[in-house]
């Protein structure tokens, strides 16, 4: 069975609303990606989650998004690929000031919502993004989508000289290419806690899942994202990580 790591988004409180069961969740992962203010979060929560993180030897990963509170950064926008490098700047280098200050530091970038998706779908979006984390610091990794064909992302991310962690969802249904089916799809979203155990074990051990098609779809993957927004979702993420173990907490 392969060590994969388990990555969820933290963070996604906003002042007085609070998003997401994160103290119940962090001491299970390896991976914590926290918002950065544009689609959730605030100074205060992204202190706080940074916090949490570092108490549990936990690796720090940007979240960050389109500038879309209302839309909880799940709605695409036109943004000049300047737009998108300094908004990406601005929310790496926020997170990455408030890690300092608490003796961390961001270690990998992982964009979320209509930004993450709109880069998978579009080469010249992905290329922005990876030349704005070059740009920013290149000995940070980008965590992207794994799809049938890692190879042309790899390619792209050779010209930048950045390293790339490609994730698969324990809790989502794909299309034949790898995609993400949209979430206002039916059945796009597994809620059932063992079918999820069930994707994450078949992922974790190199088995094909089943593609909304019918066809098999074999994903090459280094790290499993998982949810923690429910008391059902944090039991399946403690089922998960009973089954593939632990990995060696590392540098935050």
């Amino acid at each position: 069975m392969k060590r994969l790591l388990l990555n969820c988004d933290m963070g996604e409180s906003f002042s007085a609303w609070t998003m997401g069961l994160d103290d119940q969740v962090m001491p299970h992962i390896d991976y914590a990606n926290i918002a950065c203010g544009f689609h959730a979060s605030d100074p205060g929560v992204m202190r706080q989650t940074v916090g949490l993180a570092l108490a549990h030897g936990v690796r720090i990963g940007a979240h960050p998004a389109y500038p879309d509170l209302a839309g909880f950064g799940r709605r695409s926008m036109q943004c000049s690929a300047q737009e998108v490098t300094d908004l990406l700047h601005y929310q790496v280098g926020a997170l990455d000031g408030i890690c300092r200050a608490q003796g961390g530091q961001v270690s990998y970038v992982k964009p979320h919502g209509a930004l993450y998706n709109d880069m998978m779908l579009s080469p010249e979006l992905l290329r922005t993004v990876m030349q704005a984390i070059a740009t920013y610091n290149p000995a940070l990794p980008l965590m992207l989508l794994a799809r049938r064909d890692n190879q042309p992302s790899l390619d792209l991310a050779a010209e930048y000289g950045i390293e790339l962690l490609f994730e698969a969802f324990a809790d989502r249904a794909y299309d034949r290419n790898g995609y993400l089916l949209p979430r206002s799809q039916p059945g796009a979203v597994l809620h059932d806690c063992e079918q999820v155990v069930q994707q994450a074990l078949k992922l974790a051990n190199g088995q094909p899942l089943t593609a909304d098609d019918g066809s098999q779809l074999q994903l090459a993957a280094d790290t499993l994202c998982v949810h923690g927004d429910n008391p059902a979702a944090v039991e399946a993420v403690k089922r998960i990580r009973a089954a593939l173990g632990r990995a060696t907490p590392g540098q935050t």
